[in-house]
This record gives structure tokens, sequence and C-alpha cells, in this order.
């Protein structure tokens, strides 16, 4: 599929919502899917992903219905989920795989956990190596470390884990692990990552201690029965925000957005490059502080960002070199490394297709560096089947000089169904 994105050269104004969030979706799903009696959402993500994850839940035995935008979800509880019938399809989504290997890690008979051919490149051995010390019977390719993953039936025991690298779908692979076995799980990691799946299970009653860096779920719970709204996807409303900052004149506002503080590290980056952005804090759901964030075009200043900053913006420090092309100075991103090991190796086919448009990027073994302020040409380039790399191109492409075609587009709704329709200067 090919889109061509014409540059939005007045000032335009948006105000929206966006889908909902795909990491509260995914673990939303599981966890209704793992309660006792009915869970009911409203605002689920519709993603690819997320679609990936309800899949696997119904094969393993979760009931889940539809009436208009509530979601029933009938949960298998303390049966724990059946044995599935056939290969387990997580299609390009590692959070799917890498959460339900936990909770299959103490499931019953023997399931396979597979996906698309950018998911079986992605490491594994992150959460096979855990799982193993747990008491999981679990094998991989490439002597663990990739997918297709089998898992047999065992019994699990407490596990203590000091995790190499910060990643939340490791921690709430784990998590799920010890919850669906009823075991002690204490995990402790080098830097702060997503709390999604520890704030889920405090609101639900799990018993979950934080402490620092450390991790601790005590032991048997019974997840009960809940009712979410999920808030909107801030790493969604990140691309309509980034749009806004880098257009004179323009503004965007985005309703009902997810503002944990572990999501703000893009938008407290843009702060720091000068963006004009602000938020509040409106409400809450299951834990997770809800608001709106707001956006206008801005003067931007490069900035230095560094591994510590990092697991905080991953997914939008491709958007940040997007807008680093619009910042006066030069920018640098260190310790990025996990970007390599996304659906693409976004680090180095970013820089290769903004060096296209006429960007002044160099690639880092584990970041980048952006000279600018630049202004982007139009042309042509190519979204190497990622969705984060379709929507940042067409990001800058709206403040390119004449249109850019995007070859191998088609892929954004695999995390922000409705992307294009809400793209100024495309609606």
């Amino acid at each position: 599929m090919q889109v061509l994105v014409h540059p939005e050269t007045s000032p335009w104004v948006l105000q929206t919502r966006v889908a909902g969030d795909k990491s509260l979706s995914h673990r939303a799903l599981i966890l209704g899917a793992m309660a006792e009696g009915e869970s009911v959402l409203t605002g689920l993500s519709e993603s690819r992903d997320v679609r990936a994850t309800l899949r696997c839940l119904q094969a393993l035995g979760a009931r889940v219905g539809r009436a208009g935008p509530r979601w029933v979800v009938s949960g298998w509880g303390q049966a724990g989920p059946s044995e599935p019938e056939q290969v387990l399809d997580c299609g390009g989504s590692g959070t799917t795989l890498r959460l339900l290997a936990g909770v299959l890690a103490a499931g019953r008979g023997l399931s396979v956990l597979t996906g698309d051919s950018s998911l079986r490149r992605r490491p594994m051995a992150r959460i096979v190596q855990p799982l193993s010390r747990m008491g999981a019977r679990i094998w991989g390719r490439g002597e663990g470390g990739l997918a297709p993953l089998v898992l047999q039936q065992g019994a699990l025991r407490a596990l203590e884990w000091d995790l190499s690298i910060p990643s939340a779908q490791v921690k709430s692979c784990l998590l799920l692990a010890g919850l669906q076995a009823g075991v002690q799980v204490a995990l402790r990691e080098p830097l702060p990552s997503r709390d999604h799946t520890e704030r889920m299970l405090q609101a639900l009653g799990v018993p979950l201690e934080r402490a620092g860096l450390t991790v601790r779920l005590s032991g048997p719970a019974c997840v009960p029965g809940f009712c979410f709204a999920v808030p909107g996807d801030p790493s969604s409303a990140a691309f309509l925000v980034a749009a806004a900052v880098m257009n004179p004149g323009a503004r965007a506002r985005i309703e009902g957005v997810l503002l944990n503080p572990g999501r703000l590290g893009f938008f407290e980056l843009l702060r720091r490059m000068g963006g004009r952005v602000h938020w509040e804090v409106t409400g809450e759901e299951l834990g997770e502080p809800v608001g709106w964030i707001e956006a206008h075009g801005s003067k931007l200043r490069a900035l230095d960002v560094g591994p510590e900053e990092v697991p905080a913006a991953l997914d939008e420090l491709p958007l940040l070199a997007v807008v680093a092309t619009r910042a006066a100075g030069r920018t640098r991103v260190q310790g990025a490394g996990e970007l390599r090991h996304k659906e693409c190796d976004r680090i180095h086919h970013l820089v290769g297709e903004l060096r296209r448009m006429g960007a002044r990027i160099w690639e880092q073994a584990e970041g980048f560096e952006v000279e600018g302020p630049v202004r982007l040409s139009g042309g042509a380039v190519r979204c190497h089947r990622d969705h984060r790399m379709e929507m940042g191109l067409a990001v800058a492409a709206l403040s390119a000089a004449g249109p850019t075609r995007l070859l191998g587009a088609g892929f954004s709704d695999v995390s922000f169904p409705g992307f294009w329709d809400l793209l100024p200067g495309n609606r």
C-alpha cells in the first residue's frame, strides 16, 4: 500500500480522542481471562496487536462477547487456561507472546506460541531464562532465544530475579506466571519501566508491593471480575502532539488520555526542547491517572537524551528524531539499542529514510544524532512494515517541502486505529 502525504502549510487545530491504550488493553483482556467471573471493558483498543491477544485468549478458554462499545470477558479463574487445540499466533505482538508465555508457564497441557517473521526474530531468552529458573518447561529456537516457544505443563516455584534490562514485558510475564501459579515473585530492575501490570494488580486487590526498583508478588491470589474504561493511548497521542509542535500556528488537544508518569517521557523531552506541551490529570481508572494533553506550534532547541531517560520514551524515540529535524542544534540519543529489536531495526532504517528527506542525521551503535533545523523534502520513503516508522514518517511529511509518498504503508492499525483519519491535512 502507498500513501501520499501533502504538507500542511496553514495553521490547524485538532481536538479529539485517540483509541484506547494498547498496553492497558492487552493487560485488561489477560487479567479478565484469569479472573473469577465477568469483567466489562469499554474503550478497548481494536489494534491489530490487541486483536491477536483476544484470539489467543479465546483459544485458551476465555469467553469474550461484545455489545456495542462494551466487551464482556468471562474468565477461567482457578481452573486455569485450557490446553489450546492449535498453535497460538501472536501476529507481530511481542506483548502478546511474552505476557501469555508467563500465563502458560503454569497452564495445562502443551502450548505453542509463535508470530510473524518480525516477532520470530525478536529476543526471547530474556523471558525463557527466568521462567526456566521458576521450573517452567519451555523451549524455543536458537537455544531458547527465539520463537516459536513451546511450553509444557509443570509446577512453578518462587522466583527472585534481577532483570538485565528495564522491560515491562519481561516484568509482566514473570508477575503473571507467579499469579497463575500462586507462587511468590520478587523482581529487581536496573531502571524503572512501565508499571501498568503492577497498578492494575494492586487496584484489583492482588498482594503486590513496590519499593524503589523492586516489585514483589506475595503469593496466591484470586483476581475478581472488574469494570474498566480504557483511557486513550499516549503513544498514539504522541504523533499528533509532535505534529503540532513542529508546525507554527498548530494546536492539538487530546482528551481522555492515559497520563501514567512512566508514559510521559516523550512529552517531558518535548518540553525540554522548548515545546509548548501541557497536560492535566482529571480522573483515575483502575489505578491509572487519566486527563488531557495539549500542544502548540513551538520554537524548538536540541537536547541530549541519556540511557536513564530511554525506558520512559523508548517507543517514541524515532518520533523524537523527526521532531529534532526542526530543533536548533544537535540532538543526541544514547542507550536506545533496544530499538534495533522491534518490528524492524528502527535506528538503522529511520536514519536511512530521514536522510532521503534531507535530514542531517547519523546512526550510532545505540542511538542517533540529528542536526537541525532543516526543512525536509518530499519524495519517496519506505515504512519497512513497521507501524511506528509509518506514522513517524507521515508526521515528517506534514512539514516537508512537497508531497511525500510512503511506500509499504498500511500498518498503522497495529497500534493506532484511525491514525490516517486524524492526521492533519489528511482528514
